[in-house]
C-alpha cells in the first residue's frame, strides 16, 4: 500500500441517530482491509467520540480516514463554535453540552479524552468562532 486508502464521511448535525454511521462504516471497511481487530476497536471508538462530539457542539462536520502501511490517520474537521479551552477540555468529566443533551445519555465529557486514549496522537487545532480540526493517528 504506497498510497493511502482513503474513506470521507458526512457527519449530520441535526441527527443523533445517524451519529456514529462513519464509525461503523469504517469498522467494516478496516475489516475488509484486514486490519487487526485491537486496532479497529481503537480507530471506531475515537471515530465515535469524535461524531458525537460533531454533533453535540459543532452542528456536524466532516471525517477523513487515510489508511497508509505503517498508520491510521483520521481527520475531523467542523466549523462549529471551536473549543475555548483545549487544556480544560482534555480533562476527564468537563463538558459544555447543554442539559437536554446529557438527558439523552451523552456529553459526559468523556469524549476528547477517549479520542486521546485509543489513538497513539492526537493534535488539536481550534479557533473561536470559526471550528476545530483534530488529526488523530493510529499506529499499525
Amino acid at each position: 500500500m504506497n498510497e493511502a486508502v482513503k474513506f470521507h464521511f458526512v457527519v449530520d448535525g441535526d441527527d443523533f441517530t445517524s451519529a456514529g454511521q462513519a464509525s461503523v462504516q469504517i469498522k467494516k471497511n478496516l475489516r475488509q482491509l484486514g486490519i487487526s481487530p485491537e486496532t479497529i476497536r481503537k480507530v471506531s471508538i475515537a471515530m465515535y467520540e469524535g461524531e458525537i462530539n460533531m454533533v453535540i457542539h459543532a452542528g456536524g462536520g466532516e471525517a477523513d480516514v487515510l489508511i497508509y502501511e505503517d498508520r491510521i490517520e483520521i481527520l475531523l474537521t467542523d466549523n462549529g463554535p471551536g473549543i475555548a479551552n483545549i487544556d480544560l477540555a482534555m480533562q476527564e468529566g468537563f463538558s459544555t453540552a447543554p442539559d437536554n443533551i446529557r438527558s439523552l445519555g451523552f456529553g459526559a465529557g468523556m469524549g476528547l479524552p477517549n479520542m486521546k486514549r485509543y489513538t497513539d496522537s492526537m493534535q488539536i487545532d481550534s479557533a473561536l468562532g470559526k471550528g476545530t480540526r483534530i488529526l488523530m493517528t493510529v499506529n499499525l
